[in-house]
């Protein structure tokens, strides 16, 4: 009797357990990584497709450094598409010098870079150039239009494995629909990671959706190494400005060096040049910084306008900056200082790398975006949701700094 209740009981429960195991199996498919291993031994390069700003890269590189060490010998090949990408020939100087072409040529785990795509024509050109590598293995990283990078990363490798984001799309929204079918692989990127969670735990759930790779919170920590000419040049800088008795230790008894970026690609992300006036007068009328040197951070498209606003003023030992001829001249000169105040922007990021105090001025809309080191960083956020950076007060940067 007991073995026939037993085996009653297990056909019983043999319907609950096929559906467990179903579930499982489902759930194993949704998390198992998308780029197929056997593709990943073989191959010896692989393409990424991403519009990369500098912030960024400041927490991919991290994902770039970790598929580098996972994979060593696959060759890592970024396209780096300019989402500003236009027929001006007026905007091509400006955008042909990104400085973010200059960090990823010091990369050493990045072997190839695509960075002429700021104009119709030279996209084209890189499009012949990347399909010429045939690559097998392609991988849009791309968050903006997923559709069209989709497709873009399907015509660059006809034959390939094409692997990319994919947001929910209406039926209706046919075209959408047809260009996620180019993609072999693909996921969501806002559901890939829990909610709520810092941008490069984000960017690390991405990769390792992509291609089962782990990292641990330490590692997501921004970095950037700065060349030895580079480090050089903002010393000598400081000297030319009379600012070599300012940086370092404030319980050296030296000068206080501020560095104050109030510039962001968008208006709604900028600090207004009259607020950073108003913030070295008041904090000129304390003791504490009654001596402390201030450097502005200017984009190099908006020098000429900041030193017509800044001539105005009599303002002694204020100098205006802007990394004019390399991107390491930026995060060198940040090293210098005692503190970085920043609008939401690379800036922000860049000081946790280097190991200064900021503190980060910031809208509500993103708060993944928040600079990870907390315990080196304040961040002030407007009050409500709509509000731009501008609504942002003197008197809350002075009241974090006491």
């Amino acid at each position: 009797m007991r073995a026939a209740l037993s085996s009653g009981l297990d056909l019983v429960n043999l319907p609950h357990l096929k559906i467990q195991s179903a579930r499982k199996s489902i759930e194993n498919l949704m998390t198992a990584q998308l780029a197929p291993a056997a593709l990943l031994e073989k191959t010896d390069k692989i393409l990424f497709i991403a519009h990369l700003a500098l912030g960024d890269f400041t927490y991919l590189q991290n994902c770039f450094q970790a598929f580098a060490h996972a994979f060593p010998h696959i060759k890592i090949h970024i396209w780096v598409d300019e989402v500003r990408r236009t027929n001006n020939t007026a905007a091509w100087p400006y955008l042909k010098k990104y400085a973010l072409y200059d960090w990823l040529a010091e990369c050493p785990f990045v072997a190839k870079i695509y960075q002429q795509t700021y104009s119709p024509a030279l996209f084209e050109q890189s499009i012949v150039e990347a399909q010429q590598e045939d690559y097998s293995l392609v991988v849009s990283l791309a968050t903006l239009r997923p559709p069209m990078y989709a497709k873009l990363a399907r015509q660059i490798s006809p034959r390939g494995f094409v692997a990319g984001m994919k947001k929910p799309a209406s039926i209706f929204a046919l075209h959408k629909c047809l260009a996620y079918q180019k993609l072999d692989a693909a996921f969501d990127p806002d559901r890939v990671a829990e909610r709520g969670v810092h941008i490069s735990a984000v960017y690390a759930a991405w990769f390792n959706r992509l291609f089962g790779i782990d990292s641990t919170s330490f590692s997501r920590l921004p970095f950037v190494q700065i060349p030895e000419q580079w480090e050089t040049y903002a010393k000598e800088q400081l000297k030319a400005w009379h600012f070599e008795c300012a940086g370092g230790n404030p319980a050296d008894h030296r000068a206080r060096l501020i560095f104050i970026n109030p510039y962001a690609k968008t208006p709604k992300r900028c600090w207004p040049l009259e607020r950073v006036v108003d913030l070295v007068s008041a904090l000129r009328a304390q003791e504490t910084y009654k001596d402390t040197c201030f450097i502005v951070n200017v984009v190099p498209e908006e020098m000429q306008r900041a030193k017509a606003f800044f001539d105005a003023y009599t303002i002694a030992r204020i100098q205006l900056f802007s990394a004019q001829d390399n991107f390491f001249q930026l995060p060198a000169m940040l090293r210098q200082c005692d503190l970085i105040i920043s609008v939401e922007t690379a800036v922000m990021h860049l000081a946790n790398a280097v190991h200064v105090p900021v503190i980060a001025l910031m809208r509500q809309k993103n708060p993944e975006w928040a600079p990870i080191d907390q315990e080196n960083s304040i961040v002030i956020t407007t009050a409500n949701r709509r509000d731009w950076v501008k609504a942002i007060t003197v008197e809350q940067v002075i009241a974090a700094l006491r």
